[in-house]
């Protein structure tokens, strides 16, 4: 938008609120925002409408149905969160808000944190390279599993090995795989196992768990016992989507306990035929994946576009939720509106209800015979029967004397 001569200086409202707009959007594009949740409140579509507030400011925020699957918790009035979006003007209102395309709780992204600078710093020692990491026995004859004696990982590594290969000897190491103290237990077992010569390979399992639950197995001095391990390790903890840096300092990771146990127990024709497939399905998946790749960044970059896709959408979202309402409200006000009407017609009616006026004391006087109404004296003749009629109740007369 062209900006107007500074010595005019008149804007209309849509103006003001437009170049502010290009402004905000332009300048606040993808940051993360901590803060407090307040007044939340999930819309009849799906939306998820709230604030973030700090002990001075309040900050509107919303986040669209399409990012709520990526949540792993449900948001509540009080979490402390940290939100990562951009912020964008509702010209309608004239308010501003951010609209959050990523939401987790503070605490946890503190966590990922500190794992990722020890990450960092394990790395530059070269405890992760993959030409350090040894071979795992096709056949291995005794294998030796550290874990909670009483979880489902064990269970899960005792059926499938009896299944696939019971001629395997299994020696557990029991240690708690969470809490205070979990590292240290677990280190311990993986000394002695060591020292003793206690198997051909050995697992490092758990099942999932929180970020907080996996945290034993990304302790500092754990990853270098694994990394210094001169029996192969594998390292079996949480599920596929997990990864802890034992699972990078481990001589080979599995995704799940039960994966650890199969290939501890598989035939060598079956591992030999597994890892051919593999390779003939990856060199498929990426050879067909980089070439649609080549093909689409010819042509736009993805993120741009669903970027511009949202600033389009993204408005008529926000409009829609306020039509509804606007027509609720109004319908609200129109029904309020007709109940007085009808109040007020009811009253008229019996205002002007005959039986109303009976009840003040007037009376209705008819001929008896024919029911016919007497509004005057020359109405009757003298011998005529009348009934007179009160408010409740009626009496029979006869006509003695006529008075003009």
């Amino acid at each position: 938008m062209a900006m107007k001569d500074p010595e005019e200086q008149v804007f209309t409202v849509s103006e003001i609120t437009e170049l502010l707009r290009i402004t905000i959007e332009g300048q606040f594009s993808g940051i993360a925002v901590k803060g407090e949740i307040s007044n939340f409140r999930p819309s009849s579509t799906g939306h998820y409408y709230f604030s973030l507030k700090d002990a001075d400011s309040v900050l509107q925020a919303v986040m669209f149905r399409n990012r709520i699957p990526s949540l792993t918790f449900i948001p509540q009035d009080g979490q402390l969160v940290c939100v990562r979006g951009s912020l964008s003007v509702y010209a309608k209102k004239g308010t501003y808000q951010i609209i959050c395309e990523h939401m987790e709780k503070a605490g946890e992204g503190d966590i990922l944190a500190m794992i990722e600078e020890r990450k960092r710093r394990l790395a530059a020692t070269g405890i992760f390279n993959p030409e350090r990491k040894r071979p795992i026995p096709l056949m291995p004859e005794r294998v030796a599993v550290i874990t909670s004696p009483t979880g489902a990982a064990i269970q899960d590594i005792l059926t499938v090995v009896r299944r696939r290969n019971s001629g395997v000897d299994l020696v557990i190491l029991p240690a708690p795989v969470q809490g205070e103290g979990a590292a240290a237990r677990i280190k311990k077992q993986l000394e002695r196992a060591n020292r003793y010569r206690m198997a051909d390979v050995i697992i490092i399992a758990r099942g999932g768990g929180s970020l907080e639950d996996l945290l034993p197995f990304s302790d500092e001095e754990l990853v270098k016992a694994v990394a210094a391990s001169e029996i192969p390790v594998i390292s079996a903890v949480g599920h596929e989507i997990d990864t802890t840096l034992c699972d990078l300092a481990a001589d080979l990771r599995a995704p799940t306990p039960s994966a650890a146990a199969e290939l501890v127990s598989a035939r060598r024709e079956d591992l030999l035929q597994r890892v051919r497939e593999c390779e003939e399905s990856l060199r498929t998946t990426m050879e067909k994946r980089i070439e649609m790749v080549k093909i689409l960044l010819k042509q736009f970059k993805p993120e741009e576009l669903e970027r511009d896709f949202r600033v389009i959408v993204e408005p008529y979202f926000l409009r829609l939720d306020d039509c509804k309402e606007d027509m609720l409200r109004a319908m609200g006000e129109r029904v309020k509106d007709l109940r007085h009407r009808l109040t007020l017609l009811t009253s008229e009616l019996e205002a002007y209800s005959p039986m109303t006026i009976l009840s003040k004391g007037y009376a209705i006087v008819e001929k008896t015979d024919s029911g016919a109404l007497i509004q005057k004296p020359t109405d009757a003749a003298v011998g005529d029967g009348i009934t007179v009629r009160f408010h409740r109740g009626k009496l029979d007369a006869s006509v003695t004397e006529i008075h003009p």
